[in-house]
């Protein structure tokens, strides 16, 4: 975590964009000090569209539990 904040940092300055796929890494909060996160940096848009594959459910599938 604390090698990615620095990094999205200067994305996001350079007008990038830098989330952990679902979302923006400097508004995530460490819960210990060696905590992992996954990275996308990007331009805004590569990385808005690789947010949106983890976030919105696949077209077709099921939005409820069918029972």
């Amino acid at each position: 975590m604390y090698e990615a904040n620095p990094m999205a940092f200067i994305v996001e300055q350079a007008g990038g964009a830098a989330t952990n796929g679902q979302q923006r890494i400097l508004d995530l909060q460490p819960g210990k000090l060696h905590e992992r996160v996954s990275v996308v940096l990007g331009s805004k848009n590569e990385v808005q569209r690789v947010t949106a594959y983890h976030t919105q459910p696949p077209a077709g599938a099921p939005t409820s539990a069918a029972g």
